[in-house]
């Protein structure tokens, strides 16, 4: 009985759809896209706002990442488990990424845009910020993100925001702490309880991201306004397209295998998406993906390693920008690429683009360090796409995240983890009992297990 009455409390809570926080992120949205185009001025000046909300959400990403994973690591038993798991990951994260690859680079081929542009690169002039990230691309060289992954410092990665070394460091002090038994259960509990707090901040910072969303929104629409959008609509409305089949088609693909559908799961996510769609990046939604996918009843091991690395590593959006872009670009300076030169350019965008999530101008980056490595296509032909760049951003961020919480499902099946009635049950909204957090293995047995919503307190969808 008393379950039942939780249960239907916690229904009633749920009805009140104007107290929802996805309402109020929406609404924001809605407002900053109209000062942003009937004040432009006005709306250029809240750019504060929604850059202090993401670089809150940025100041937690670092610790959630690395006391989830050593948190992750250090309670399993057989940590032959966790590197089965990390295999399996990088393995779909690789074929993912061909795959988005290869559906950027059929739709450019199709519709051929770039064709009729006639642009000259020694004629192309670029602007100050765009000269930055091409001489970033410039000296950036493909191999370079396999040596980046071990960072100079311990501290350094955390104030970088380098998602990819702290996932490192996270791994290596799981695997230690793991290693020493009984001795570590202290410091797993003092992990299991940061956690806890990170989450929690969390929660506070949330309560903010209607005013982020307005922020981002009125300053991205004031600045670029809509002469770009309608400029080279062509162009943005493939890459959507493009994006849009790609989620529907292959990642639908792999929920239907998995007996869920594509669609629940887009609207169980639709706060984190609105967020992604208000700041342009994936970034602040990261913690929220983490816990909704734990409460859905994919384990906190899976999780805690799968999704973090799935930043860095499994950029299905950024992966059908890149070579849409690339090509587009070879096309409008009329540069010739053959079928075997186009196959290059997938194999060198398998390495250029990882690690280009976090990173400020890290698509163009990624692009521009594409392009060098080719040395076919001029690097300054990014500026024909620099001005609608805003405009894919949120396209981009939106198709990454959707992907990394496919790849987290189809691992945690992998893994033969996944309790798949319990995730078409939250997917569609029923309200269902926190997940049940068993006694821990061997190596931290004298820590008092917590529940999960001690562990992972979700964050208040309610403001």
């Amino acid at each position: 009985m008393e379950h039942i009455n939780k249960a239907g409390a916690a229904k009633a809570r749920k009805t009140r759809w104007y107290r929802q926080l996805y309402f109020w992120v929406l609404t924001a949205i809605l407002i900053g896209v109209l000062l942003g185009w009937l004040a432009p001025t006005e709306g250029i000046a809240m750019e504060p706002i929604g850059t202090t909300f993401v670089n809150a959400m940025r100041m937690l990403i670092g610790p959630i990442v690395f006391l989830t994973i050593v948190g992750g690591i250090a309670s399993v038993a057989d940590l032959k488990k966790v590197g089965m798991t990390g295999l399996k990951a990088l393995t779909y994260f690789q074929v993912g990424t061909i795959c988005a690859l290869v559906f950027g680079l059929v739709a450019i081929n199709i519709f051929r845009l770039g064709e009729g542009v006639n642009a000259t690169a020694s004629t192309i002039k670029t602007t100050d910020a765009a000269a930055k990230l091409i001489d970033a691309g410039a000296h950036q060289e493909w191999w370079q993100f396999l040596t980046n992954i071990i960072p100079t410092s311990i501290v350094q990665p955390f104030i970088a925001g380098d998602i990819l070394q702290i996932i490192f460091i996270a791994v290596v002090f799981g695997i230690a702490l793991n290693a020493m038994g009984k001795l570590g259960a202290p410091v797993l509990d003092g992990v299991q309880r940061l956690t806890g707090v990170m989450f929690k901040i969390l929660g506070f910072i949330m309560k903010a991201a209607p005013l982020g969303a307005f922020g981002a929104m009125a300053f991205a629409v004031g600045k670029y306004g809509v002469s770009s959008l309608t400029s080279m609509g062509g162009l943005i409305a493939l890459f959507y397209i493009t994006s849009i089949l790609f989620v529907v088609v292959v990642l639908g693909s792999v929920m239907a295998f998995l007996k869920l559908n594509i669609f629940t799961m887009i609207r169980h996510f639709k706060e984190e998406y609105l967020i992604i769609l208000g700041t342009s990046t994936a970034e602040p939604a990261l913690p929220g993906l983490m816990r909704k996918l734990e409460h859905a009843g994919v384990k906190k091991e899976t999780v805690g390693l799968v999704v973090p690395t799935g930043y860095s590593f499994n950029l299905d959006g950024a992966a059908i920008y890149l070579s849409l872009a690339a090509v587009y670009i070879a096309q409008a300076t009329n540069t010739h690429l053959s079928i075997g030169q186009q196959l290059g350019l997938i194999a060198v965008m398998l390495l250029t683009s990882k690690g280009a999530a976090g990173v400020a101008g890290g698509g163009f980056i990624a692009l521009t360090a594409t392009l060098a490595t080719i040395g076919t296509i001029p690097a300054t032909g990014i500026m024909l796409i620099f001005g609608i760049d805003k405009f894919m951003s949120e396209c981009r961020a939106l198709v990454n995240f959707t992907g990394n919480a496919v790849a987290t499902l189809f691992i945690a099946w992998w893994d033969r983890t996944l309790d798949a009635d319990r995730v078409r049950r939250v997917f569609a909204g029923e309200v269902v009992e926190p997940v049940e957090v068993p006694e821990a293995p061997a190596p931290a047995a004298a820590v008092e297990p917590f529940q999960a919503a001690d562990r992972h307190p979700a964050y208040s969808e309610s403001i």
